[in-house]
């Protein structure tokens, strides 16, 4: 990442324009006293090595050397350093309830609102904590694996919304589970789960699942968000979420279920109302936490880099003062300064615009850094399109892209873009940086095989990056738990089959009876006996055809999720 460490310098370039006008109006008015003088063709006559162009290549290559110099001032720093810092903390994973029952706004300005500005502040007080987000509803992903990176974890938090997961309800216990593997193997440190939810545990297993944690000494604190009276779930258009009876859902904090929960966790309950008394109280809960000295990689942006556009002032200088103002009359036949060529002119601006051109998708760059640390992320990915653009080449400017897409949940964009990245970039802590983040977005939509290749190559460039040798043993384990999913859907899938195909032949079997019922009906005679026999062999049938029915309801059947909220 490109950036300048006092930025402050730059408004010297302000001088550019005002010497370039004071030097046109001393043009004029030189050739003002030159006409008062006599003809210019004429006086041109008289004075044979007098060069016009010369002097006007002596002024661009100053000025230039000026403005790269002030450039120089500014220190342009680019980000290749990496650095292991120790810090003491505690390790958090915070476990948001994204289902439909969160829009619910008896809390201001809605339960998921609130729950966003508290895990915000909650960021803004770590200083050398970690820190993972893992969103859930029916369903439950890691949106964040736990990081030290604050920056990321604010950006991530931002795009949350019930969307992202198309099953609704409130499994609080896959949640639970899946935060008590996303830790480090870091021993003796404090390790907090927070559930932030508004309590409606559907799917159950909650209590079972915060006990397991409390084992392996994590500590599960409850925030539950919204009022027990209840409130209705807008869908908006002024309009409120429905059940199947046509009733308006009135979504009600557990408060109950939250308390046994953080009993369970070995933690604490903390109701979230309008106001900050919730905040104070978890932070105080943390900080009873044991903490512990962790290792941390930070990649720091603050490799000087001004050298190179020193040497390019130098030259220009050089350039400047070999350059003499007049014709040297042993170089006379050399026409480089005439004005049919302008050879001279040409090279001079060359010079200078070079490094302006050079720099010129690195400026993109640097505008969109800035736009992106402000959170104007769409404005910011305009600023990396027009890098691109100018310098499709640019490892930098495609990698930003492609963050900044990911930010924007525009999960297939930023993978072609980080691919490029990594293809053009030729420095390896850089290209595993890419590589990373394509595993990270792979992995966020389950797609466990390429987030899995996207991590090896990132430590085929960076074998000491150990968050991303965590990704991929994680990941390895949910393509384990998503192929026994699948397995077990599948079976389930066949049973359904078998079933329905168990009905189907009932139900053509009845047709037959009913068939053979019928042509005996349109027999002109029946005897007594004949009678007789038909009517038992039908009751037989009917017996028969009743005991399939009843083993075939028997048979288990998958649940149906009836809720969306």
């Amino acid at each position: 990442m490109f950036r300048f460490e006092d930025p402050i310098y730059l408004y010297l370039l302000a001088l550019i324009p005002i010497l370039l006008l004071i030097h046109f109006l001393m043009l004029r008015r030189q050739k003002k006293l030159l006409r008062k003088f006599g003809d210019l063709e004429l006086v041109r006559q008289l004075m044979p090595n007098v060069s016009r162009m010369r002097p006007l290549v002596k002024f661009w290559l100053l000025l230039g050397a000026l403005a790269l110099l002030i450039v120089v001032l500014a220190r342009p720093q680019f980000g290749n350093k990496i650095s292991h810092e120790k810090r003491t903390g505690i390790e958090t994973i915070i476990c948001m309830d994204i289902s439909n029952s969160m829009l619910a706004e008896d809390v201001a300005p809605s339960r998921l609102d609130r729950s966003k500005m508290m895990v915000e502040n909650l960021v803004d007080h770590f200083t050398n904590d970690k820190i993972g987000l893992i969103v859930f509803a029916g369903d439950a992903f890691v949106q964040l694996p736990i990081t030290s990176d604050y920056v990321s974890a604010k950006m991530f938090l931002s795009s949350i919304t019930p969307a992202m997961i198309a099953t609704q309800g409130t499994d609080i216990a896959a949640a639970i589970n899946m935060a008590s593997h996303s830790f480090t193997q870091e021993e003796n440190i404090g390790k907090a789960i927070i559930v932030i939810t508004d309590g409606e545990d559907h799917e159950g297993g909650a209590m079972e699942a915060a006990k397991e944690a409390k084992e392996k000494g994590m500590n599960t604190y409850v925030l539950g968000v919204g009022s027990p009276n209840g409130a209705p779930i807008p869908v908006g258009n002024g309009d409120y979420m429905k059940d199947n009876t046509g009733q308006t859902v009135m979504s009600a904090l557990n408060e109950q279920m939250c308390r046994q929960l953080a009993d369970a966790g070995s933690g604490a309950y903390i109701h979230v109302e309008n106001n900050s008394n919730a905040q104070e109280q978890l932070d105080n809960e943390l900080d009873k936490l044991s903490k512990k000295e962790t290792s941390s990689t930070i990649y720091s942006d603050f490799d000087e880099q001004f050298q190179a556009v020193a040497i390019i002032v130098l030259l220009l200088l050089i350039l400047e003062v070999c350059i003499l103002e007049i014709k040297n009359p042993m170089l006379r036949r050399i026409s480089l300064f005439k004005r049919s060529k302008k050879v001279a002119a040409i090279v001079a601006l060359l010079l200078v615009t070079v490094g302006v051109q050079a720099q010129s998708d690195r400026q993109m760059i640097r505008q969109g850094n800035k736009l992106y640390r402000k959170g104007n992320v769409a404005e910011a990915e305009v600023s990396y399109r027009k890098a691109v653009e100018r310098n499709e080449r640019n490892p930098q400017a495609n990698y930003n892209l492609g963050n900044s897409l990911m930010s924007q949940r525009k999960d297939s964009l930023a993978i072609t873009q980080l691919e490029k990245a990594a293809k053009l970039e030729t420095n390896p802590l850089r290209r595993a940086q890419a590589y990373h983040n394509m595993g990270v977005i792979c992995q966020q939509h389950r797609m466990f095989g390429e987030a899995i290749e996207a991590y090896k190559e990132a430590l085929r460039n960076n074998p000491t990056d150990h968050e991303t040798r965590y990704n991929l043993e994680l990941c390895k384990r949910q393509q384990k738990e998503q192929q026994q999913d699948q397995n077990q859907q599948n079976q389930q899938n066949k049973d359904n089959k078998d079933n329905q195909d168990k009905q189907d032949q009932q139900k053509q079997e009845q047709k037959q009876d009913q068939q053979k019922q019928d042509q005996e009906q349109q027999k002109p005679q029946m005897s007594k006996e004949n009678a007789e026999q038909l009517l038992n062999a039908a009751m037989q049938e009917e017996k028969q055809t009743q005991e399939r029915m009843k083993k075939a309801q028997q048979q288990p059947q998958k649940r149906r999720l009836e809720k969306n909220w």
